[in-house]
């Protein structure tokens, strides 16, 4: 199970398992730009990035410096590519709130789950197939009116 992290029997990618801030200096250097069209505006994200199984297995676990405009985005969801499938992931070690968008392929947000309870290890389910997954900071969503249908794009 991957904490805030991806539930691996059902494919998922959240905040997973390392000491703490491991790789976070080295993902720090790589943020991606990233932005959430809204019904309100665009909301733009700088993010980290996970791409690999390990780093998605790893998530925002352990990790207490999230930032406002921060986050991390899981893409491609799983790791291994392919098709899209129904992801899954829980919040084992991960001690600060999360809103977790689900991604379809298109880019538009099919789920969100807010604020998410920390070291909880309830799965969180997309509820879909989905293509990417993205963390923030739990309440972000409510706070910037972003929605379940809005555009999130980002370079690929």
């Amino acid at each position: 199970m991957m904490a805030a992290a991806l539930l691996v029997a059902t494919v998922g990618g959240c905040s997973g398992g390392g000491g703490a801030g491991d790789g976070a200096a080295a993902q720090a250097s790589a943020l991606l730009p990233l932005t959430i069209a809204s019904a309100n505006g665009a909301h733009a994200f700088r993010v980290e990035r996970a791409v690999t199984p390990a780093q998605q297995a790893q998530g925002l676990m352990y990790r207490t410096d999230l930032k406002p405009d921060g986050g991390m985005l899981f893409y491609p969801y799983p790791a291994e590519g392919g098709a899209p499938r129904e992801a899954s992931f829980w919040m084992k070690n991960t001690p600060t709130p999360l809103d977790i968008l689900f991604i379809r392929a298109d880019g538009m947000i099919a789920t969100i789950a807010e604020n998410t309870v920390p070291f909880s290890e309830t799965p969180v389910l997309s509820r879909e197939p989905v293509a990417a997954v993205l963390e923030l900071v739990g309440g972000r969503a409510a706070e910037l009116g972003i929605a379940e249908g809005d555009k999130v794009t980002w370079a690929k």
